[in-house]
C-alpha cells in the first residue's frame, strides 16, 4: 500500500513528464532553449499566484478575485513607482493585493459569507476599481525606472529574474507550511474546522490569514507582470483565478481543504503552461485551445471528486 500511495502522489509529476515527452516527439521546437525559457518565464507569474491559492485551498476556501487583484496591484505599483521610485512601487503593489485578501478574509472568516459569493463579488468590484483608477488605459508607460524594466527581461546566473521569485518563495513558504505551527494550523483548519477549533486553533484568524497570503502573493505577481509588460495593464489577470485553481487541484490539493503541497501546485502550473505551449507549437486553433484548457479544468475538478471518495 505504501508504494501505491507514493506512486499516486507522483501523478502530477508523471503527467508533466508524459506531456513533455509527447510534445517533444511531435515538435522539434519544444526542447529548444528559447522555448524552454519562454515556458519558465510564463510559468513564473502564475506560480506565485498558485502558491497563494494553495494557502487558501488547504485552509478550506478558494479565491476568485486573484486575477483582479493582480491587475489592481500592477496598476497601483506602476502609478506609485512612476512618482516615488521602485521600492515604494513594489511595496504599494504588494500592499494593494494584501488589502484585497484582507477584505476577503474578514468577510469570509468573521461574517461567515460563502467564499464563492465573497470572492466573486470582490473580483468584479476590484476590477471596476482598476478601471476607475486608470480610466481603462495602461499606466506608467515610459515612466517606469529602467532598472525595474530590466527586472522583467534580464537574467541572473543565466536564469530570468522573474523565475527566481517563485523559486525563492517556494523554498521559504514550504518551510512555513510544513515546519511551523502556523502551517500545521492551516492544514488542521482545512481538514476539520470544528476539530481544529476545539483543539484551540484560532480558526477565524487562520482562515483570514490564508486570504491575506493569497492577496499579497497576487500583489507580487502583479508587480512581476508590470515589469514584464513595462506598464500596469487594467485588463491584466483575466482568467488567472481559474488557471490557478486548476493548477493547484492538478497538483493534488483537495477543494475540500486540508490537503495540498506547494511544490506540486507549481507542477500543476507547469502542466497548464506546457499544455498551452504544446498546442501553440502544434498549430492548434486558439478556439480549440480554450476547449482543451476548459476540459483540463473540468478533469481536475473530477479528479478531486474521485480522490475525496
Amino acid at each position: 500500500m505504501g508504494k501505491r500511495f507514493n506512486l499516486i502522489g507522483q501523478i502530477p509529476l508523471i503527467t508533466l513528464l508524459v506531456l513533455c515527452i509527447v510534445t517533444a516527439l511531435l515538435s522539434n521546437r519544444f526542447l529548444s532553449p528559447l522555448n524552454l525559457t519562454n515556458i519558465l518565464v510564463q510559468s513564473s507569474i502564475m506560480a506565485v499566484i498558485a502558491i497563494g491559492m494553495t494557502f487558501v485551498i488547504i485552509g478550506g476556501g478558494f479565491d476568485l478575485s486573484v486575477g483582479s487583484a493582480v491587475a489592481f496591484a500592477g496598476c497601483i505599483a506602476a502609478m506609485t513607482m512612476a512618482k516615488f521610485g521602485i521600492a515604494a512601487g513594489v511595496l504599494a503593489g504588494i500592499a494593494a493585493g494584501a488589502a484585497v485578501g484582507l477584505v476577503n478574509g474578514v468577510i469570509i472568516a468573521r461574517l461567515g459569507v460563502n467564499p464563492f459569493i465573497t470572492t466573486l463579488g470582490t473580483m468584479v468590484l476590484v476590477r471596476g476599481m482598476v478601471y476607475l483608477v486608470t480610466g481603462g488605459a495602461p499606466v506608467g508607460d515610459d515612466e517606469l525606472p529602467s532598472s525595474f524594466i530590466a527586472f522583467g527581461s534580464e537574467r541572473l546566473l543565466g536564469i530570468h529574474y522573474l523565475v527566481w521569485v517563485p523559486a525563492i518563495l517556494l523554498a521559504v513558504l514550504s518551510f512555513v507550511m510544513h515546519m511551523t505551527p502556523y502551517g500545521r494550523r492551516v492544514y488542521a483548519t482545512g481538514g476539520n474546522r470544528e476539530a481544529a477549533y476545539l483543539s484551540g486553533v484560532p480558526v477565524q484568524r487562520i482562515i483570514a490569514s490564508t486570504y491575506v497570503w493569497c492577496g499579497a502573493l497576487a500583489g507580487v505577481a502583479g508587480v512581476m507582470l508590470t515589469a514584464r509588460l513595462q506598464s500596469g495593464q487594467p485588463t491584466a489577470g483575466e482568467f488567472y483565478e481559474l488557471t490557478a485553481i486548476a493548477a493547484v487541484v492538478l497538483g493534488g490539493a483537495s477543494l475540500h481543504g486540508g490537503e495540498g503541497t506547494l511544490y506540486k501546485s507549481i507542477i500543476g502550473v507547469l502542466i497548464m503552461i506546457v499544455l498551452g505551449n504544446s498546442l501553440n507549437l502544434l498549430n492548434v486553433d486558439s478556439y480549440w485551445q480554450r476547449v482543451a484548457i476548459g476540459a483540463v479544468i473540468i478533469a481536475a475538478a473530477a479528479a478531486d471528486r474521485l480522490r475525496s471518495r
